[in-house]
């Protein structure tokens, strides 16, 4: 199969809005909808799962071709070692938790008090979990439909038993990121539903794709939020977009929790979303510049954005007033998307 223009697309819409909440997350004069939360699922939480979503798409699509022309243990070796980089270079950009000022400081926490803290939180952020949760799915990655939505169901259904045993209290207590440890158990939801998205655009072609999306899309919304109204014994939670009216337990949407019902809404929007990509580009033609250059290299954005952010935001007081953050907004977004395109001309593409 050539290149799909929509998953391009798709993926470079999530990365223009990764560099809009991640930027703009942190003034205060960001509206509420941009920033997380923690407590209930805001379009900044809607990103990541985004993200997932494409990564089970191509995931499916690069193991298939791979499995084809190489046979099968090739096409596993290299999925492996993909999750092996892809955690690596995560492992680089976040750090590991722990500080040793001194050599006396090392001695006494000894190995089992480093590697107790080392990856307790900071790790535990996009790279690596899709490294981790990537090889989660392996065994399952060119499986049937049906067996993958049996995998994804029981992946967050252990996600659900474990979080009431003691992780919702653990994360809690630690202040995890984006799941946490674990968080690969309920990451799987949006991954193998872009593998399922990917077999559906196979077998139906794009137009009955874009119906079975939706379908999908609509289903794991309503039960993402059916479940959030578990919380607090049963009650009518708020929407997703809106704050909360109930204290937080492990029904409530949370992109740090890496909550189901958080993963189940974002999932379904994903589907959505999706649909109106494969419409406008594979049905109608339609393309955009800007997403095609930031989707072509998404992993090269995704590590050159933070490294503008850093160059740009010692300069825009968190206090800013509304003009003076879209104008710092500019400036960053300027700045990393030239960087990115002049990649793009040079043919120079960052993947694992």
């Amino acid at each position: 199969m050539s290149r799909i223009a929509s998953l391009d697309q798709f993926r470079g819409y999530t990365v223009a809005g990764m560099f809009l909440v991640n930027f703009i997350g942190s003034f205060a004069a960001t509206p509420a909808i941009f920033k997380h939360h923690k407590t209930y699922c805001s379009y900044a939480d809607t990103i990541m799962p985004h993200f997932f979503f494409a990564v089970g798409f191509a995931f499916r699509l690069a193991f298939l071709k791979h499995r084809e022309r190489n046979g099968a243990a090739a096409a596993y070796r290299a999925a492996v070692w993909r999750c092996l980089g892809l955690m690596l270079i995560g492992a680089v950009v976040y750090q590991l938790d722990g500080r040793y000022p001194s050599w006396e400081s090392l001695r006494n926490a000894g190995i089992d008090g480093v590697l107790s803290t080392a990856f307790r939180r900071n790790v535990f952020q996009a790279l690596v979990h899709i490294g981790v949760t990537s090889l989660w799915v392996l065994p399952v990655i060119a499986a049937s439909r049906r067996t993958q939505w049996i995998f994804l169901a029981a992946s967050g259904a252990l996600h659900l038993a474990l979080s009431h045993w003691f992780w919702q209290d653990w994360l809690l207590a630690n202040r995890v990121i984006d799941g946490g440890v674990l968080g690969f158990l309920t990451w799987t939801i949006p991954t193998l539903a872009g593998s399922i998205a990917y077999q559906e655009y196979v077998d139906r072609g794009p137009g009955g794709a874009i119906r079975a999306y939706l379908r999908q899309g609509a289903a794991l919304m309503a039960f993402g939020y059916a479940i959030s109204c578990l919380t607090a014994g049963g009650v009518v939670a708020a929407p997703p977009f809106v704050a909360p009216w109930h204290p937080r337990d492990l029904w409530t949407m949370s992109q740090q929790s890496g909550s189901v019902s958080y993963l189940a809404f974002s999932t379904g929007l994903s589907f959505a979303v999706f649909a109106l990509f494969v419409q406008w580009n594979d049905i109608r033609g339609g393309q955009w510049a800007l997403f095609r250059t930031l989707g072509t290299n998404a992993l090269a954005g995704y590590v050159l954005h933070g490294l503008v952010s850093d160059l740009v935001k010692p300069f825009a007081p968190k206090d800013a007033p509304e003009w003076y953050v879209a104008a710092a907004l500019a400036v960053f977004f300027a700045i990393t998307w030239a960087m990115i395109r002049s990649l793009e001309k040079n043919n120079v593409y960052i993947k694992l």
